[in-house]
């Protein structure tokens, strides 16, 4: 029997992004946020989500796609991550995606870094290209922009 894997998809700049479901905290509307002096370019904010201090990453700066996501639009995807939740700002939620793991490729060679680092594999739908984020990675790379 086939083993299937379900994704949270969202979208920056028209891509299509999918993180594993069982990596998402929750997903929500923008939150007010609060700036973090001398913070890397990646580090928006902090939100307080009930209580708990989560730091947010611009997944556009992290995956250098140009721009910054529009913080009164944006929505939040908070993530577990080893040190605590994170959230990821992302301009639009998608669908919670069902997909056969045999199904699932490399990424391709051509895609610049760090992009190509943070993407763990690919999944080709009927009328686009899922990239997979690999969370771990996304949050080390934000890490590491403060070197």
């Amino acid at each position: 029997m086939a083993e299937h894997r379900q994704y949270c998809t969202f979208f920056l700049e028209g891509v299509l992004f999918g993180i594993p479901v069982e990596q998402v905290q929750e997903v929500i509307r923008r939150q007010p946020m609060t700036r973090v002096p001398l913070a890397p370019p990646a580090v928006r904010g902090l939100i307080n989500l009930r209580g708990q201090i989560v730091t947010a990453i611009d997944l556009r700066t992290s995956l250098r796609l140009g721009g910054h996501v529009d913080e009164a639009q944006a929505y939040n995807v908070v993530v577990r991550s080893a040190h605590g939740a994170v959230s990821f700002l992302v301009d639009e939620i998608g669908e919670v995606c069902t997909v056969n793991a045999a199904d699932l490729d490399e990424p391709p060679r051509h895609l610049h870094e760090p992009l190509r680092s943070m993407i763990h594999q690919v999944y080709r739908l009927e009328s686009r290209t899922m990239l997979v984020l690999d969370a771990a990675r996304s949050l080390e790379a934000a890490a590491m922009a403060a070197c």
